[in-house]
């Protein structure tokens, strides 16, 4: 099972998620971890097992620590997740910032669920 955590200040994401990754939940291939901001998901992460998360998905524009600055801190502090960062704008800067601070991959809102299944997947084969 791959454990994936969703940071988002936008409450409603938790039952979008859990809607879309229904089978693959029941069926054990996936558990969540939703934190609310950018200081719950580093809190979380620094009583986890090491092992406990593999993946980050991560709005980018958040009030508190921003996905960016979040970025900065789990590419130092846990550099063994993969980390793809998603975010309602296009915006190029944004892109090429996450991307040059070690982001796995940009998705853009509506996230495309199916395309989002397909990397995780790709992921979970690489860490077998």
């Amino acid at each position: 099972m791959i454990k994936i955590m969703v940071v988002d200040d936008e409450r409603d994401i938790e039952p979008l998620f859990r809607q879309r990754f229904r089978k693959e939940m029941r069926d054990g291939l996936i558990d969540f971890h939703f934190a609310f901001s950018g200081e719950e998901a580093i809190e979380y992460l620094k009583n986890a097992q090491p092992t406990d998360v593999v993946m980050i998905l991560s709005d980018i524009n958040m009030p508190g620590i921003s996905g960016i600055e979040l970025l900065r801190v789990l590419k130092d502090d846990f550099s063994h997740l993969k980390v793809f960062m998603i975010t309602a704008y296009d915006d190029k800067e944004k892109y090429e910032q996450a991307i040059n601070l070690g982001a796995d991959d940009y998705l853009l809102k509506p996230i495309d669920f199916d395309k989002l299944k397909t990397e995780i997947f790709r992921i979970m084969k690489g860490q077998e």
